[in-house]
């Protein structure tokens, strides 16, 4: 029996994946539940695994964009499995096999090789470049889709010089989705980008009385991260309209907030989401700061763990950004971009004093926040984190931090 694989909704609003990289080669036997292909989504990238065991006969390029539920490869579940196949698992202590003498064996032309495919064919024509120059990588020497797009276009007399190599490596469905929504935000929104600073002494000096003992009983750290979370709760509750998103003529409004992170992880950008942050303590926020970091730094972050989001927190300060202005996270309407703590001189009750200052800078689609709003919310933001005791702690700390 012949089964047709089909390619599975890897979730909500997703139409199309694109084949990142098939683990199989057309013709190889595979077992169930084998990984056989990663597929890239405008999400995350994800594994496909095999339905059946049998022969596979691969309907799709590496590179193509295919629909969710449409045929990627077919698979002869009558086919027996190969004696001595490759993919049946070997006892680390058994004998290994003799060597064979090398069989010399030539690669007859056929009328495939140095043929192009559609897409390549379309590619090439694009590039100027004539087929014929191509060395094909496809089944029988066959001009892919991916030989076309690493293909150079001749650019003169070519001159050996060493260190003026070129590389060409395509985009990743995930990686042109963060592009597109990126222009998306700058040219569908009326983003503004309101700034100020704030004195870290206090924050640094609770984390140096009670970081040991907080990482002791709680097993996390106690980082920036849930100071600035908790600070932009209490601000979003301030100002809700920066708790807000345009929906067409509508405005719609959270009496919740899922606060989106951005992290970097293996595959790019990934902004994965704290749900109901308003309900959580500071042990809450960094349990589960660590825990999304984690699952995105080891690829097992999902779709729905990276939807939702009604406000984003970046920091770029990780990577030594002292000042930036970030980029909304559509559809949401405000961003808050932490920066680097730089010790510098600042005037404290007419002295000047050495204190750890961080740049703050919060960028906000003005259709629907006015300038009042969006410098009142940052303005809560730094009176929080200035004054954390009195503002997210409620004047008593051990009972804040559960100690």
């Amino acid at each position: 029996m012949i089964l047709e694989m089909k390619v599975p909704s890897p979730g909500e609003s997703i139409t199309e994946v694109e084949i990142a990289e098939w683990l199989v080669q057309d013709g190889d036997y595979v077992e169930k539940d084998q990984a056989i292909a990663e597929v890239d989504s405008d999400k995350a990238t994800l594994e496909l695994p095999a339905e059946v065991s049998g022969t596979i006969t691969l309907k799709a390029e590496e590179g193509d964009a295919v629909e969710v539920g449409a045929v990627v490869c077919l698979i002869d579940t009558s086919a027996t499995k190969p004696e001595g196949d490759a993919s049946t698992p070997v006892a680390a202590d058994a004998p290994k096999p003799v060597a064979a003498t090398p069989v010399t064996t030539t690669t007859n032309d056929t009328y495939a090789t140095g043929t192009a495919s559609p897409a390549a064919k379309k590619i090439l024509a694009e590039k100027g470049i004539d087929a014929t120059t191509i060395s094909g990588t496809g089944k029988d020497g066959r001009i892919t889709k991916d030989d076309a797009v690493k293909a150079v276009p001749s650019m003169g007399q070519k001159v050996d010089v060493e260190g003026r190599g070129v590389t060409r490596s395509k985009l990743s469905m995930l990686r042109r989705k963060v592009a597109e929504r990126l222009v998306s935000a700058k040219n569908e929104t009326a983003m503004l980008t309101t700034f100020n600073e704030v004195d870290m002494s206090p924050i640094f000096e609770l984390r140096n009385h009670y970081k040991e003992t907080f990482k002791d009983k709680h097993g996390v750290g106690l980082g920036f991260m849930s100071f600035f979370t908790l600070a932009v709760v209490r601000a979003l509750k301030l100002f809700p309209a920066v708790n807000s998103m345009i929906d067409g003529k509508e405005m719609i409004s959270y009496d919740f907030c899922d606060i989106s992170i951005a992290v970097s992880g293996p595959k790019g950008l990934m902004v994965p989401v704290i749900r109901n942050a308003e309900h959580l303590t500071f042990r809450g926020v960094e349990s589960e700061v660590k825990r999304l970091a984690i699952r995105a730094r080891d690829g097992q972050i999902t779709v729905d763990e990276m939807t939702g989001g009604t406000f984003t927190i970046s920091n770029g300060g990780v990577f030594g950004s002292m000042l930036s202005t970030p980029i909304i996270n559509p559809p949401q309407s405000g961003i808050l971009g932490m920066h680097n703590i730089i010790e510098r001189p600042v005037a404290v009750d007419g002295k000047v004093e050495i204190r750890p200052m961080m740049y703050v800078a919060l960028s906000y689609d003005h259709r629907i926040i006015d300038g009042k709003e969006s410098v009142g919310f940052l303005v809560a933001v730094k009176e929080a984190l200035e004054n954390p005791q009195e503002f997210l702690m409620d004047n008593d700390v051990m009972n804040a931090l559960e100690l």
